[in-house]
């Protein structure tokens, strides 16, 4: 069968590009912005990919056509596949008609940390030898791939609750039926497509219905959107984080801790991870690879192996004892719980933090009443305020107990960095996208400026 995706280079879509593939159909696509290093993998794969979209990619006519969820009405390949009546469909439902309906699928949703749970997941049970599959926004870097089918029931699945399709309003998650689902936390994100709070509540309500009796439900006790949504119904098993499973740090910064199941001690993660919230995630990845039958003792071990996923305090580089990082980090609760992680770990060495706001629920300023408190750990902040924000940062400039500085250019931050900067610093970039490449321009600049005080 000849596959068709439309708005291919995305992390899930590229993902079901490489699946398919994989079950042996021809596959093509196209995005907007078709660039490395997706591009690249994908057409290591055998892919042809097309840059825009322009009708003359569907000769010849494929099969079936997958529409991604970032296109809509009024792109030309749309209304073509619509005026030609071609047949589509969405991402999550080839997914579920062409992988997922025979296979125990994991599923980790919530606000947070789905990317790294799904990534624990998958290396605790490949460390235990059930060589799963897995679909993840993200590159693990035990694994340096993204997707793959997998040669056992298992399949984990990053579980977004972001829409599927211009036609199919649903979550995604409602697609994959789950018999194990992780619930990391709540909270009113996708100000784009959501209303509120209530109206996430409401598709992770439909989720819920979907997971069978013998199925399991992990999630933090005593989180009250959480609890408010299984309390609308809930006919599956549940366990909880805080009450079923317990963790104990050894070290302040998350790097060691105990893990309690029942309340009796089961074993101790030493890993490279830091930060509560990575406890969080590795005790739900833990409690979730139980339920698929590995040991206790087993996945804790494999936590043990385990490396983050790139761009989660991804370290990108050190020059004159000045650290790098990337991450993620694009919501308030991410951004201040990746500073106290690293707070905790560096005591009082100077952490530098430049946030980019994003997202689209950022620019909408549903978090500016919060923005403020999320970067207090740090004791410079600086913020890239994008064209097309609705709300000026400078109110949450001026409210900062911490030194906050407001850039309308990436260059401008490149120069304050070099000229600010000391030995002994840790410099956190934490944005949901490219950033012009300011990663490594910050590493050019300071390595300049390092030569020229050795000249």
């Amino acid at each position: 069968m000849h596959v068709h995706i439309l708005g291919i280079c995305g992390s899930f879509m590229g993902g079901i590009a490489a699946i398919a593939k994989t079950l042996g159909h021809t596959v093509t696509g196209s995005d907007i912005n078709v660039y490395p290093p997706m591009s690249t993998q994908l057409e290591a794969l055998g892919i042809t990919l097309t840059q825009g979209y322009d009708p003359t990619q569907f000769e010849p006519q494929p099969d079936i056509v997958i529409i991604g969820n970032a296109l809509s009405r009024g792109n030309p390949a749309v209304e073509y596949v619509l005026d030609r009546n071609l047949p589509y469909t969405s991402g999550p439902q080839w997914l579920l008609e062409n992988l997922l309906n025979d296979r125990w699928v994991i599923g980790v949703s919530g606000t947070h940390g789905k990317t790294t749970t799904s990534s624990m997941i998958a290396w605790i049970l490949e460390f235990a030898g059930l060589e799963p599959g897995f679909l993840i926004g993200g590159v693990p870097e035990n694994f340096g791939i993204s997707a793959r089918t997998g040669a056992s029931p298992f399949f984990v699945i990053e579980a977004d609750e972001y829409d599927s399709a211009f036609f199919d309003k649903r979550s995604k998650f409602v697609h994959y039926r789950p018999k194990t689902l992780v619930i990391n936390n709540l909270e009113f994100d996708h100000a784009d497509i959501f209303a509120d709070l209530a109206a996430i509540q409401t598709q992770f309500h439909h989720l819920v219905r979907m997971v069978p009796q013998n199925g399991l439900i992990l999630s933090p006790a005593n989180n009250a959107a959480i609890d408010q949504t299984l309390q609308r119904g809930c006919w599956s098993q549940q366990q909880f984080l805080g009450k079923d499973w317990q963790a104990e740090l050894v070290n302040p910064d998350g790097s060691v801790f105990t893990v309690y199941k029942a309340g009796v001690k089961v074993g101790v993660v030493d890993w490279a991870l830091l930060g509560q919230h990575n406890v969080d995630n590795g005790m739900m990845a833990i409690a979730a690879a139980h339920h698929a039958g590995v040991q206790i003792e087993t996945a804790i071990d494999g936590l043990s192996g385990f490396k983050n996923v790139k761009r989660r305090m991804e370290l990108k580089g050190a020059v004159n004892n000045i650290s790098l990082y990337d991450d993620f980090a694009h919501h308030p609760t991410a951004i201040a719980t990746t500073l106290a992680g690293l707070r905790n770990k560096v005591g009082q060495q100077r952490i530098i933090a430049i946030l980019e706001p994003r997202s689209n629920t950022m620019k909408m300023g549903v978090h500016k009443d919060t923005l403020t408190n999320s970067w207090q750990q740090a004791d410079e902040v600086i913020v890239y305020e994008p064209a097309g924000m609705n709300w000026s940062l400078a109110d949450s400039a001026l409210a900062s107990r911490a030194p906050a500085h407001i850039f309308q250019k990436t260059q401008a931050i490149v120069d304050w960095v070099v000229e600010h900067a000391q030995p002994g610093d840790h410099i956190v970039v934490m944005s949901n996208g490219g950033f012009e490449g300011i990663h490594q321009r910050l590493l050019d600049a300071l390595q300049g400026t390092v030569s020229q005080e050795i000249i």
